[in-house]
This record gives structure tokens, sequence and C-alpha cells, in this order.
């Protein structure tokens, strides 16, 4: 490979890791090998499956959400929650995953704690750098979300 393109391979990599918010640390080892792991049964990565994933199509530039963000919800959500999410979003204009009208940079899932049912905390980071904390909370059998909001149904 000549040395034009493995300048710009690394540029890319470096560009890709700052919007990544992946930091410094993670622009001195580039070229380093990361791993992402879960498991189906597993709520946590489900729950951060769910965000990942909607977040991504949210960010589509050819599509921006539409019919992948409503499959999304219909395989995540509980019919009964995705009827509450459906009335909470015409009463605040605003989208009830992400409770927001824009869509975050990056997120992350953080285990909350269980109570007869998983609770994830997931932070929101925007552009500017501000977060927002959302709780969701998620049936340990079905695995489907039934509750986001800043506090989960558990009071926490």
């Amino acid at each position: 490979m000549n040395s034009k393109k493995a300048t710009r391979r690394t540029a890319l990599a470096a560009g890709l890791a700052l919007a990544l918010g992946l930091g410094v640390a993670a622009q001195a080892s580039a070229g380093a090998p990361r791993s992402v792991s879960g498991s189906p049964d597993d709520n946590i990565t489900r729950i951060a499956d769910f965000y990942g994933a909607y977040i991504d199509a949210e960010s589509d530039l050819d599509n921006g959400g539409g019919k992948l963000t409503s499959e999304l919800r219909s395989y995540y959500l509980t019919p009964a929650y995705l009827k509450k999410l459906t009335a909470w979003e015409a009463k605040n204009h605003a989208d009830g995953v992400l409770q927001a009208q824009n869509t975050p940079m990056s997120w992350k899932v953080t285990d909350n704690g269980t109570a007869g049912h998983t609770e994830a905390a997931v932070t929101l980071t925007w552009g500017g750098g501000d977060t927002t904390k959302l709780i969701v909370d998620m049936t340990p059998t079905t695995h489907k979300i039934i509750h986001i909001g800043t506090k989960g149904i558990g009071g926490k």
C-alpha cells in the first residue's frame, strides 16, 4: 500500500474515533482491536442493542428513522407501553424513546438494579456534550421494555 493510502486510512480512523467520542486513549491506539459482547438473554445487552440500533436509525442520513424506528419499537417495547409512549409523544411533541426532539451523539447503558424487572440507566450525550439520563425498565421474561422515563417504575 502506498503512503498516501496509509495516511488517508490513519486520518479516517482518527476522524472516526473523534466522531464516535472514543477520546484520546483510543486515538493513541487507533489500530488496536476493540470488542463488544452481549447476550440476547441479558436485559442490559438488549437495552443497549435497542438504543444503539434506534439511534443509528434516527441518525441515518438516507432515512432518518422512519420504518426502522417503528419496527424497533414494535420489537423491543410491549404493545401496552407503545400506546403510552405514543400518547406521551403527542403531548410532548418529542421522541419518547429519546425524550427529546434531537438525536444524541452517543449513549451508555448501565445496570441500575432489579426488583422483579431489569432497570437500566441510559445516558444520552448530545452534540454540545450535555447529557440526559433516562431510566428504562424491562421485563425479565419477555425481554420487552415496559417504561422509559426520568425515574423507573420502582421510583429510582
